[in-house]
C-alpha cells in the first residue's frame, strides 16, 4: 500500500519537471547585428553585437550566450548572460571575410544563430567627413560650393556621401539626391539656392558599395550667405490714410516692405506719384535707406517710409516704387487712390474673433466687384503691419507676431488691379484682462446733488472691451451703486443730504475682471446754489427800500426834522418888529453915522400908543408865556452903531408857524412905550415912543442864561415890560451916547403909566454875570 503511493507521488514530480523544462525550453538567437567603428584614423579591432533573446530574460542567468567571431582560420569569442557582446580582435582585417555567430547553451541543450558571413566593410561605421568648407561665387547667386575631407584613407575603404541643407532660421532640411552625388568625391555645388541668403549645410558618408556599412554621423555645420542678385519680386507698397482736421485734407503716408525675394540688401527706392487729372508723371524721386545683413537675412522684414502727401477727397493719385540693391531693381509696386465719391466697394460683414492664440478674420466680397487681392492691416498705438491674401480668400488668421492685453484695430481692404477699396474694420484684442487702472473722479457738489466727471480709461491701460462703470458712495455705514454705460463720461448723483461728507469712486469693468479707481471725498453744501444769493438779495433789497423810505421821510418832513435837529436863532438884523403896528406908521429917526449902529429909535404918535397899549392888552394873556421865554436874552451886551430897521422875529400875528419857531428862540429886543405899555393913557404931550435892540446875532451862553434866571425872575414879578430912552436934547455927533433905561413890565396887573412930570427910571441892560463862552 505504502510503496503504491510513493511510486505515484514519483510520477508526478517527473511529470511536472518535464512540463517544467518544456516550458523554459531554450531556442535559437535571431536578428544577429555587429558593427565596428572608426578609431582615428583606422577601425577599431572591437566588434559589436546584438541580437533577440528567444526566451524571457530571468533574473537568474538560466542559459549563456557566446558571441563567435572568426576570419581565415582564427576564432575570437566571448560569453555572456545578456544579448549583447563585444569581441576584441588582433586587428580589424579589412577586405576580409568574417563569420560571426551566436551560441546558446543551458542545461538541457545548445543551439546556434544563423551565421552572418560578410566582407569587413559591411560592418564598418567610419566618422562623419570633417573640415568641411562652403564657397560662394559672385558669378553664381544661386549656388555654394562645399568641400570636405575624407574621414579614412581609401587604402581602407571607399566611401559615399549625403548632403543636406537649410536656409538660416528654418528647421527644414533640404536633402539632396543620393544618385546626384559621385562616389568617392570631396566637394559638392548646392543649385537652385535663393539669393543673398545664409544657408547651413551637413555631410555624411558610408561604405560606398551597395548595402554595405553604415552612414556616419552627420559633420559639423557650415555656413555661408548665397551671392546677391537682382530683386524678383516687387516690393510690399502700402499706405496709412488719416485725416488732417485742420485743412480738412487725407494725410496719405506711404509706406513699403522689402520685397520677398529681395535677393540682396536693398539701398534704396525710387518713388514716382501721378496725379490722374493732367496724367503728368512727377519725376522720380529716389528714397535711401540703411540696411544691414541682419535686417536682409531676418523673416520679419523692416517697414521703410516713402513720403507723406496731402490729398482732398476729389483728387486721384497713383504711386510707383521699385527697390534697388548693389545689382540691379526689382519689378514695379503700384497703388491707386481714387476720389472719395468714386471708392470702390468694400467687403462685408467682417468678424475678428480670437481662437487658438490667433486673431481670425472672417468676411464677404465686394458684390459685383471684381477684386484682385485682399489686404489685411492691424494697427495698435506701437505696432502697424499687413498682409496679402489671394483674390479667393475669405478667412485668414493674423501672421504677425501680436501681443496679448493690446487692442488692434483690423481692417480688410480690397484692391481691384492696384486700386485701394473702402476698407471695413472692426476692434479686438488677441487676449483680454482686468482692467490696469479705473478712472479718477471729480466732483462738482451742491446741496443734494452732486455731479461727477472722469476721463475714459486710457486703451493701453484697459486690456479689453470695458462693459461698464460702476459708481459706488459711502456716508458713514451707507453705500449705494449705480452702473452707467460705457460711454457715459458724467453723473449727477441725486437724493443726497445736506451738509454731509461722502466718499465716490468708479469701478471699471471687463469681460475678464475689474478694477476700482482712487476714492474721492466731498462734502454737500449747507445751502442750495443761489439760495445765499437769493437771501442777500433780498436783505440787500429790504435795507434799500428802508433808506429810500428814510429819504422820502426827510424829505417830506424836512421842515420839522430841521426844527427838532437844526433850531432856528432869529436874525435880529432881519426883524419886522419896526413895523409892527399896522395902525400907527412908526417913524424912525435916521441914525447918525457916528452913533451905536446896535440901537434904532421909533417915534410913535399919542394915537398909536393909545391903540397900540390896548391892543395888547386884550391879547397880553395869549403871549404871556411867549414873553416868558422871550425875556432871557435881555442879557447880550455888544452894541454898534444905529441900522435901518429890519424885519426880524415879532409878536405879530404872523401866523402858527411863526408863533412856533419864535417861541424856541431868544427874544432879542422889544418896544416899550416911554410912558408906560398897557392900559396907560397918554399925556397931552406924549414923548416919543422908542425901539431898541441889538444887531447881535450871537446865542445866549450857558453861563449867561443861568446867572440872568435869578435875577429875570424877581424882576417878573413886579414887571413884565421894559422901555427904551434915549436923553433929551441935541448932543454933538461926536460926544458919546448916553446909556438907555431899561424898565420892566407888569404883565400879571396894568401899570399906571407915570406922570408927565414923572421921567421914566433909568435902566440899562441885566449884567451879564457869566461872561461869553468860546465859542
Amino acid at each position: 500500500m505504502m510503496s503504491a503511493r510513493v511510486f505515484q507521488l514519483l510520477v508526478l514530480a517527473c511529470l511536472a519537471a518535464a512540463l517544467r523544462a518544456g516550458g523554459d525550453r531554450l531556442e535559437k538567437p535571431e536578428n544577429l547585428s555587429c558593427i565596428a567603428v572608426q578609431e582615428k584614423t583606422y577601425i577599431s579591432p572591437y566588434i559589436s553585437c546584438t541580437w533577440g533573446a528567444a526566451r524571457h530574460q530571468s533574473t537568474h542567468c538560466s542559459a549563456t550566450y557566446t558571441l563567435h567571431v572568426k576570419f581565415s582560420s582564427q576564432t575570437f569569442k566571448n560569453s555572456t548572460c545578456g544579448n549583447s557582446a563585444r569581441v576584441r580582435l588582433d586587428t580589424f582585417p579589412n577586405h576580409m571575410t568574417l563569420e560571426i555567430w551566436v551560441e546558446a547553451e543551458d542545461k538541457l541543450r545548445t543551439v546556434e544563430s544563423d551565421h552572418l558571413k560578410e566582407d569587413a566593410g559591411w560592418f564598418v561605421k567610419t566618422n562623419p567627413p570633417s573640415d568641411v568648407k562652403i564657397f560662394s561665387e559672385k558669378s553664381f547667386p544661386t549656388s555654394l560650393l562645399i568641400n570636405w575631407t575624407q574621414p579614412i584613407a581609401k587604402e581602407y575603404l571607399r566611401l559615399m556621401y549625403d548632403v543636406r541643407f537649410r536656409p538660416t532660421g528654418s528647421q527644414n532640411w533640404t536633402y539632396v539626391p543620393l544618385e546626384d552625388i559621385a562616389k568617392d568625391i570631396q566637394s559638392f555645388r548646392l543649385q537652385d539656392l535663393r539669393p543673398y541668403t545664409v544657408y547651413v549645410t551637413q555631410v555624411r558618408c558610408k561604405n560606398a558599395v551597395e548595402g554595405h556599412g553604415y552612414w556616419s554621423n552627420w559633420s559639423t555645420s557650415a555656413t555661408k550667405r548665397t551671392p546677391e542678385d537682382r530683386p524678383t519680386s516687387k516690393p510690399d507698397l502700402w499706405m496709412i490714410v488719416t485725416k488732417d482736421d485742420v485743412t480738412n485734407q487725407q494725410q496719405v503716408q506711404f509706406v513699403c516692405k522689402d520685397p520677398v525675394f529681395a535677393n540682396g540688401r536693398i539701398t534704396s527706392f525710387d518713388m514716382k506719384i501721378q496725379a490722374q487729372k493732367d496724367k503728368v508723371t512727377n519725376e522720380s524721386k529716389s528714397i535711401p535707406v540703411n540696411r544691414s545683413e541682419a535686417d536682409s537675412s531676418s523673416s520679419q522684414r523692416k517697414i521703410t517710409v516713402l513720403e507723406q502727401i496731402h490729398l482732398t477727397d476729389r483728387e486721384t493719385v497713383k504711386v510707383h516704387v521699385t527697390a534697388i540693391n548693389s545689382v540691379g531693381k526689382s519689378p514695379e509696386a503700384s497703388l491707386g487712390l481714387r476720389q472719395k465719391t468714386h471708392a470702390f466697394a468694400p467687403v462685408e460683414e467682417l468678424k475678428v474673433v480670437s481662437r487658438e492664440g490667433q486673431l481670425w478674420l472672417e468676411w464677404k466680397p465686394p458684390s459685383n466687384a471684381h477684386v484682385s487681392e485682399y489686404v489685411v492691416e492691424w494697427v495698435s498705438d506701437a505696432q502697424m503691419d499687413w498682409q496679402r491674401e489671394n483674390r479667393n480668400a475669405r478667412h485668414t488668421a493674423i501672421k504677425g507676431n501680436l501681443m496679448k492685453f493690446v487692442c488692434y484695430s483690423v481692417s480688410v481692404y480690397p484692391i481691384y488691379s492696384g486700386w485701394v477699396g473702402k476698407p471695413a474694420s472692426a476692434e479686438a484684442y488677441l487676449e483680454q484682462g482686468a482692467p490696469l487702472e479705473a478712472p479718477s473722479v471729480n466732483c462738482k457738489q451742491g446741496r443734494n446733488e452732486a455731479k461727477l466727471g472722469w476721463e475714459e480709461v486710457p486703451r493701453h491701460k484697459s486690456r479689453g472691451f470695458i462693459t461698464n462703470y460702476t459708481i459706488f458712495y459711502t456716508s458713514g455705514t451707507e453705500k449705494r451703486n449705480v452702473s452707467v454705460p460705457v460711454n457715459t463720461t458724467t453723473y449727477t448723483l441725486t437724493s443726497l443730504h445736506a451738509n454731509t461728507k461722502y466718499d465716490v469712486w468708479i469701478r471699471a469693468s471687463t469681460v475678464k475682471g475689474s478694477t476700482d479707481g482712487t476714492r474721492h471725498s466731498f462734502t454737500t453744501l449747507r445751502y442750495a446754489s443761489g439760495e445765499i444769493e437769493v437771501i442777500v438779495v433780498g436783505v440787500s433789497f429790504g435795507f434799500l427800500f428802508l433808506f429810500l423810505m428814510i429819504v422820502l421821510l426827510c424829505f417830506y418832513k424836512k421842515d420839522a426834522l430841521k426844527e427838532n435837529c437844526w433850531p432856528q436863532i432869529p436874525n435880529p438884523g432881519e426883524s419886522t418888529i419896526g413895523n409892527w403896528s399896522p395902525d400907527c406908521p412908526l417913524k424912525a429917526e435916521t441914525p447918525k453915522e457916528n452913533c451905536l449902529s446896535g440901537i434904532s429909535v421909533l417915534d410913535m404918535d399919542g394915537c398909536d400908543r393909545k391903540s397900540m397899549f390896548e391892543e395888547d392888552k386884550a391879547s397880553l394873556p395869549l403871549k404871556k408865556d411867549k414873553y416868558q421865554s422871550g425875556e432871557h436874552s435881555s442879557g447880550i451886551g455888544g452894541s454898534s452903531c444905529m441900522s435901518s430897521p429890519r424885519q426880524s422875529v415879532s409878536d405879530s400875528d404872523e401866523g402858527g408857524d411863526i408863533a412856533d419857531t419864535t417861541a424856541s428862540t431868544v427874544q432879542y429886543s422889544s418896544v416899550v412905550a416911554s410912558n408906560g405899555y398897557k392900559g396907560q393913557n397918554p399925556s397931552s404931550h406924549p414923548p416919543q415912543a422908542m425901539f431898541s435892540r441889538s444887531e447881535s446875532t450871537q446865542p445866549l451862553l450857558d453861563s449867561e442864561e443861568n446867572s440872568d434866571m435869578s435875577v429875570q425872575e424877581g424882576s417878573r414879578q413886579s414887571q413884565r415890560q421894559s422901555c427904551f430912552t434915549r436923553s433929551a436934547g441935541n448932543q454933538d455927533s461926536a460926544k458919546v451916547l448916553e446909556p438907555l433905561d431899561f424898565c420892566p413890565l407888569e404883565e400879571d396887573s396894568e401899570q399906571t403909566p407915570p406922570t408927565e412930570g414923572q421921567s421914566a427910571p433909568g435902566s440899562s441892560y441885566m449884567p451879564q454875570l457869566g461872561g461869553y463862552r468860546p465859542q
